[in-house]
């Protein structure tokens, strides 16, 4: 795994980008952002360390994209690929930055505000060479609004799916704040007991989906849990198989339990909350799962302790 941590910026998404350029370590260039031709970009990338977070939550995983899908799109989470969501009215900019100091090449994905999104660091020289001949889109398109958003589902009778891109538009800040309308279950919870369950879901082989959220983007996995962890000052490691994730238990503010439509039925969520209201990460079940695994999980749900 590399240390590579998204760059937040400051300023409208332009400014950003003048930063960059202004680095000399650095040289940055400009790609399409927008559906579909970023999604035909990173699919045709072979191997990159994929990585969506912030200061409280963050998932990387090593591999090739899956086809990224767009906020009210179907989405799926297929086993060895990255799949990454995306809020196309918010990914104002894409780029290609290479550290001359180390040779080091990444694809970043910036918000209006400037602020990395998602990166995708390209271990491959042949993806380095492909993105080299990328072309560069016409710089008056790039603050402008790029593929057509779907419409998606009201999140209040909504299913798992909604939910999910609520939180992908805002960080499910203006969800929360009127979850009295939320017409599924839902109760807070101890965020303290979230290093018990996935020392639970690792011993017992259950496997659980996790998605960590960014502004505008989501990238998710599912699978079983091989080890955790859980430092003195209260950060919580959890390794799959191709993908690793990490929880800062001093930056979560509030934790939910949140039951919604999924493919087999009912299904709960642990949603956490950071400082600002805003939810950056999921756990749950994502997908189809085997009906064992699916009662397992929300036994398990049932047991955790009102917060």
């Amino acid at each position: 795994m590399t240390n590579h941590h998204p760059e937040h910026g400051s300023g409208e998404g332009q400014c950003a980008f003048e930063e960059l350029c202004g680095r000399r370590n650095s040289t940055v260039r400009l790609i399409d952002p927008r559906m579909p031709e970023l999604a035909r970009c990173l699919t045709l990338l072979q191997y990159v360390q994929a990585v969506t977070g912030g200061p409280v939550a963050r998932i990387e995983q090593a591999g090739n994209y899956a086809v990224p899908s767009l906020r009210g799109e179907a989405f799926t989470v297929q086993p060895g690929s990255i799949a990454l969501r995306v809020d196309g009215e918010g990914v104002a900019s894409a780029l290609v930055v290479r550290d001359k100091s180390s040779g080091a090449v990444a694809l970043r994905l910036l918000d209006a505000s400037g602020r990395t999104v998602h990166q995708g660091e390209l271990l491959s020289e042949g993806d380095r060479l492909l993105v080299s001949l990328a072309g560069a889109p016409d710089i008056g398109a790039l603050f402008t609004k790029g593929a057509t958003v779907p419409e998606s589902p009201a999140w209040e009778d909504g299913d798992q799916l909604a939910q999910l891109d609520a939180i992908l538009v805002d960080g499910g800040a203006a969800r929360r704040a009127s979850f009295d309308r939320y017409r599924g279950e839902h109760r807070a919870i101890d965020v303290g007991v979230l290093p018990a369950v996935l020392e639970h879901v690792c011993s017992a082989g259950l496997p659980i989906g996790v998605a960590v959220f960014a502004p505008a983007a989501m990238q998710a996995y599912s699978g079983r849990v091989h080890v955790t962890d859980q430092t003195v000052g209260g950060r919580v490691f959890a390794a799959f198989a191709e993908s690793s994730v990490q929880i800062d238990l001093a930056g979560v503010r509030a934790c939910h339990l949140v039951r919604s439509t999924a493919a087999h039925g009912p299904t709960s969520a642990i949603e956490l909350d950071d400082e600002d209201g805003r939810c950056v990460a999921v756990i749950t079940q994502l997908g189809m799962v085997g009906e064992h695994v699916h009662t397992a999980w929300e036994h398990l749900a049932a047991s955790l302790p009102y917060g």
